[in-house]
């Protein structure tokens, strides 16, 4: 993927708490203009600073988006709507471990907002990282690109990333707000080894990620590769955006979830193999907002499994 924007700020270095993106986005359904209004600070409840990271993540994880006809005033996306308003909303309060999956896809590839996280989990190729190699990296990244970005700026950057996924080092002298984890810990997909003091990916399944987010996923991936209706396994495990890489998911975990998908999708995407190659194929589109939809459904009726 090309990136042609990079983002290292703007959460002024909180992770998003549990309700955060629930008081962001139906605050913005009542009132579009609620960041630049004087008492934002008393209507989602916390300070200055963090009023402004509540928006930094909600835009982030693309769950509210510039209002069309209003300046520095937000609204919230389809699926910001459809997971915290409409109806009550899927899943307001992220009580389904399925919606903190939906969260983390989107901000891991929302590569011009949540820049860190979507280079983590996208292109860095090795299993594990120090927050130094890290840094590195997404420094080469950010000079080609002639981002203004301070050494500061990118290190406390990746420090929020490594504590909204392994969470945050808590000690009798942590201030108040360090002892509150990012919901996205819950996923554990990324941990921390203290004595070769080193992140590890936890690469492997994922038996909380339901099949309606892995299609989710993947049709999101398909519809940006210019309506091609063929894919090969490798592709959809190791390309950046792929649900593969996205998720952390080895080969056997992906080969097991792509064929879940003919079941889910009624037939339209497809396994084939030919020869010993295999690769997805799809027959018809099916809407992955729909097939989200039908499962928040089945949880509401109590009768839908972890995996859809």
């Amino acid at each position: 993927m090309s990136i042609n924007a990079v983002k290292f700020s703007g959460h002024e270095s909180f992770v998003f708490r549990h309700t955060w993106l629930t008081k962001g986005v139906t605050e913005c359904a009542k009132d579009p203009g609620l960041f630049r209004q004087p008492n934002a600070l008393v209507t989602l409840g916390v300070g200055k600073n963090m009023v402004e990271s509540i928006k930094y993540w909600c835009l982030a994880a693309r769950v509210i988006g510039q209002h069309p006809e209003e300046r520095y005033s937000y609204q919230p996306t389809q699926i910001g709507e459809a997971i915290f308003v409409k109806d009550g909303g899927w899943d307001p309060y992220l009580e389904d471990e399925g919606t903190l999956w939906l969260i983390h896809y989107l901000l891991a590839t929302n590569a011009e907002s949540a820049t860190t996280i979507y280079y983590a989990f996208n292109e860095w190729s090795n299993p594990d990282f120090t927050s130094t190699n890290l840094y590195e990296a997404i420094w080469r990244l950010a000079e080609r690109l002639q981002s203004k970005v301070t050494p500061g700026t990118l290190k406390r950057d990746i420090n929020v990333f490594t504590r909204s996924y392994v969470g945050g080092r808590v000690s009798s002298a942590s201030p108040m707000e360090d002892t509150l984890d990012c919901p996205l810990a819950d996923l554990k997909l990324v941990y921390e080894e203290p004595l070769r003091q080193t992140y590890d990916f936890a690469r492997g399944p994922k038996d909380t990620l339901p099949d309606a987010v892995f299609y989710y996923a993947l049709e999101s991936y398909a519809r940006g590769q210019g309506g091609r209706k063929s894919f090969t396994c490798d592709e959809l495990a190791y390309f950046p955006l792929s649900p593969g890489r996205v998720f952390k998911l080895d080969e056997a975990a992906l080969a097991e979830r792509l064929e879940h998908m003919s079941p889910l999708t009624g037939g339209a995407w497809q396994i084939t193999e030919t020869a010993g190659y295999r690769q997805m194929i799809v027959r018809q589109d099916v809407d992955a907002f729909e097939v989200l939809q039908d499962y928040y459904r089945q949880r509401t009726r109590g009768d839908a499994n972890v995996r859809d």
